[in-house]
């Protein structure tokens, strides 16, 4: 690229939105070179030569936190051409902190205030062009939400990247400081461009613990520092603080007029006066996320997986809707005549085989499930079937409801059978195809089993693709509308605001339990994905709390999990909202009982990080960065089953069909997958989990594969369980009982998350007994908690009592200990800190 561009403000500044304004679809995702900071490029719409990058929101440019570190980096390393310093119009003076140090950086700047409807609408003003002579750089006012002023910032930064001229430096610090930055600026050598002197010289008097890895010679700045510290009576960097706020008062004090005060509340004002009560917070809280998960998994969501799984991955579909034949009689009239007819014949079949008719034969020949089934010997079978019982005969039979499987006692006559016969043969003794009711598209599945077939593909070749790659895949992809529904409802609820004002309401209570609420930030991002959110506790000072943050942030259902939970919910509890939404609070309480009990420890006592955080105001979101951010989640969903989740499923499947039987090693088939190398492998573990109630060797792979990608486990079931008539939710519904059910789900909820979020904790835990005691806590956690749940669960809904329920009150019994003992640590912590 010939220019470069890059985007630098706050936090919560609308510095994302106007990235996103600026490049629509032009846009590059990774991580900065050497950490796992969130690195976004773009290119300038309209302009192909211009590229935008989007640095991580900072308050300054101080080595607080790694984000500060890695702007800071870029800004003097890199050098870009110019630089949108992106300010909240509506909280000028906290934005113009981190200004002040970018206009020293010797780089053409543009500054872009945005928010600015809603500074016209709150009634203050912004004199733009004071602000502008008061800073000496250009100053555009936008609305980055609106798209209102940015193609005109975006102009000017361009026009600032060719002219390649610095601000021009307009304020001075008082003249003790001015006189010491200069005496530093004569020490630093060439190695420093002389537009970047000013910056190096402060940072050096301010005793920056990282200035000097961008330093070749640190030069010896004691007898300055001692002036400047004896005469203001202050340590150096708060010496500078101070002087840029006073700089930034003058500015305010002849660019900002504020609203006269009396004037009514703001919109933002009056709704989180409801939203943050102290009361009413919580409940709102919990109606919002319990809204949130039922129109994902449950309404919308649920409609569209449901339409996913049994059509496109299922039976196939009509393009137009269910037509009706060349003969103008709708599908459901023929399908119903035929069942209806088939009733009948089944019905005589089981009477004569129950009355020692001799109808094996027949009813071989008109079984049409059968891989040798010919229609002219089904037709003869059924002729055959009308001599086989007397014409005064009456067959009484059971016949059982598909969906429900309730059993009916009906009573046919000879000449109903006669009836049946004739219908079944109408048919050409086969069950009507929807395929000739309208335009219809086959299942995947189907395609490429007929695609397959043409290719006359060896046995073993189409079992992989299809029971295993499709099987697998497809069990998760097919989950992927319910997803992007509910990542489509948290962007909604990040753009318009909320999002921030929950870690403000979850501060009061993490505060209580030992933790902050920039803990529960790392979590609010985990809900799309872990790694992130591990990332993401990064932000926490405390280094006990960052650590606590980082072993307890993968216990809220991450996008991944929604697929399986989503599995359990419908094959084992009827699709509960309940099941659904609690996850996601089980998740929550989890964690506030793991902060109770590790800040009582002396590994993690000691006072708790302080919370400041900027709270945006309310906004309607854009569709278009709903969208965009929808897109981009679920499309690395979409990418993790392209790939880990394919080999998984290659893998499982191979080890799933392939074993020994009598000695000899080969293919197997549905009914010999107890002689697999997973049936085997999962044998010699599964007594672990006999007190969950799941200790199968089928459950007990899938949990392991789910260390893999948590998708996994759904992939790995859809294979396992997918065999045979039965679909996987029947045959689900078959293996586990409800308290089953749940230990089963809260246990993969609860352990070691996938190993991309396991990397993801070793990097930063930076440390392999960290590591591992955080992988231990989180798998002895959620193997406790599933023992638990089962033991009290079948004592509840069978009344069984034996040794494991005795374990599990005891259990009980030291968790109330270690939550209500009194914390004599916090004194311990005190003392050690005195």
């Amino acid at each position: 690229m010939a220019i470069t561009i890059a985007l630098a403000g706050n936090p919560n500044c609308g510095k994302t939105t106007l990235f996103n304004a600026l490049t629509g679809a032009n846009q590059y995702v990774g991580n900065w070179p050497g950490v796992t900071v969130e690195k976004k490029e773009g290119k300038l719409k309209g302009h192909k030569d211009v590229a935008i990058m989007d640095l991580p929101g900072i308050y300054s440019l101080s080595p607080y936190t790694l984000e500060e570190v890695v702007a800071r980096n870029y800004l003097i390393g890199e050098h870009p051409d110019a630089i949108i310093n992106i300010i909240d119009g509506t909280n000028l003076e906290r934005n113009l902190y981190l200004s002040t140090q970018i206009i020293e950086l010797g780089i053409p700047v543009v500054m872009a205030v945005n928010m600015m409807d809603v500074v016209r609408k709150s009634g203050d003003k912004i004199d733009i062009k004071a602000l502008s002579n008061a800073l000496g750089c250009e100053v555009v006012e936008i609305s980055a939400l609106k798209g209102e002023g940015i193609k005109e910032a975006a102009d000017k930064a361009v026009a600032a990247a060719k002219a390649k001229k610095a601000v021009a430096r307009v304020h001075k610090f008082d003249d003790a400081v001015e006189a010491a930055i200069d005496a530093v600026e004569a020490k630093l050598d060439d190695s420093v461009a002389e537009a970047q002197k000013r910056f190096f010289a402060i940072k050096v008097l301010e005793k920056d613990s990282k200035i000097g890895d961008q330093l070749k010679v640190i030069p010896d700045v004691s007898a300055e520092i001692k002036t400047l510290e004896d005469k203001f009576d202050d340590d150096t960097e708060s010496i500078v603080t101070s002087e840029r706020y006073a700089y930034i008062s003058s500015i305010i004090g002849k660019c900002l007029k504020k609203a006269k005060s009396g004037k009514k509340l703001s919109v933002s004002d009056k709704i989180d006066k409801i939203v943050t009560n102290r009361i009413l917070a919580l409940p709102i809280f919990a109606i919002v996320m319990f809204l949130v998960y039922y129109i994902a998994m449950q309404t919308v969501g649920a409609a569209a997986t449901d339409w996913t799984n049994d059509n496109l991955f299922g039976d196939g579909f009509h393009l137009f809707g269910m037509e009706k034949n060349d003969d103008g009689v709708a599908y459901s009239d023929d399908a119903d005549a035929y069942a209806e007819a088939m009733q009948i014949i089944d019905g005589f079949i089981s009477y004569g085989e129950e009355n020692g008719v001799e109808v094996g034969d027949i009813a071989d020949a008109m079984d049409a499930e059968s891989d040798e089934f010919d229609p002219a010997n089904a037709a003869k079978a059924a002729d055959e079937l009308l001599t086989v019982f007397d014409a005064n005969t009456t067959a009484t039979y059971l016949v059982e409801d598909e969906e429900t499987l309730a059993t009916d006692e009906t009573e046919s006559t000879y000449a109903d059978l006669q009836s049946a016969v004739d219908t079944y043969k109408s048919y050409g003794c086969e069950e009507p195809d929807p395929a000739d009711y309208g335009v219809f598209i086959p299942s995947i599945p189907d395609l490429v089993s007929k695609g397959l077939e043409k290719a006359n593909c060896a046995d073993w070749l189409q079992g992989l693709i299809v029971d295993g790659i499709i099987a697998g895949v497809g069990a998760v992809l097919g989950f992927v509308p319910q997803m992007l529904v509910l990542f489509i409802l948290l962007a909604i609820l990040e753009y318009c605001g909320y999002l921030a004002r929950v870690a403000f309401i979850m501060d009061r209570i993490f505060r209580k339990f030992g933790l902050s609420g920039k803990s529960f930030i790392p979590m609010l991002v985990g809900m799309g994905c872990g790694v992130p959110g591990i990332m993401a506790s990064r932000t926490i000072e405390n280094e006990k709390d960052r650590r606590m943050t980082i072993m307890t942030t993968t216990f809220i259902p991450c996008g991944a999990k929604v697929p399986f939970i989503a599995m359990i919910a419908g094959a084992i509890f009827n699709g509960s909202a309940i099941i659904s939404t609690g996850a996601y609070f089980i998740g929550v309480i989890t964690i506030i009982c793991s902060g109770i009990i590790l800040k009582k420890t002396k590994m993690f006592a000691g006072d708790t990080s302080p919370f400041v955080m900027e709270l945006p105001a309310y906004h309607w979101p854009k569709v278009g960065a709903v969208l965009r951010s929808m897109w981009e989640r679920g499309w690395s969903f979409i990418k993790k089953a392209g790939t880990i989740i394919l080999l998984s499923t290659i893998v499982v499947w191979f080890t799933t069909y392939f074993g020994w039987v009598d000695g000899s090693f080969g293919m197997l088939s549905e009914d010999q997958m107890d002689y697999s190398i997973l049936a085997k492998i999962g044998n010699a573990i599964c007594w672990i989990f006999k007190p969950q109630g799941w200790g199968n060797w089928q459950a007990t792979v899938a949990s392991v594969t789910g260390l893999v990608a948590k998708e996994n486990i759904v992939g790995t079931m859809g294979i396992l369980y997918g065999g045979g008539d039965a679909t996987v939710y029947q045959t689900l519904a078959s293996k586990f009982t409800e308290p089953s059910g749940l230990s089963f789900l809260l246990f993969n909820l609860l352990c070691a998350p996938c190993f991309a979020a396991m990397g993801a904790i070793k990097r930063e835990m930076n440390s392999a007994k960290w590591f591992w005691f955080a992988i231990g806590y989180q798998c002895g956690l959620a193997y406790l908690v599933s023992l638990v749940v089962y033991q009290i669960g079948v004592l509840i809904t069978a009344g069984t009592f034996g040794v494991g329920t005795v374990v599990a009150f005891l259990i009980i019994a030291f968790f109330l200990y270690m939550l209500f003992r009194p914390n004599k640590n916090a004194q311990f912590a005190k003392i050690k800190t005195n």
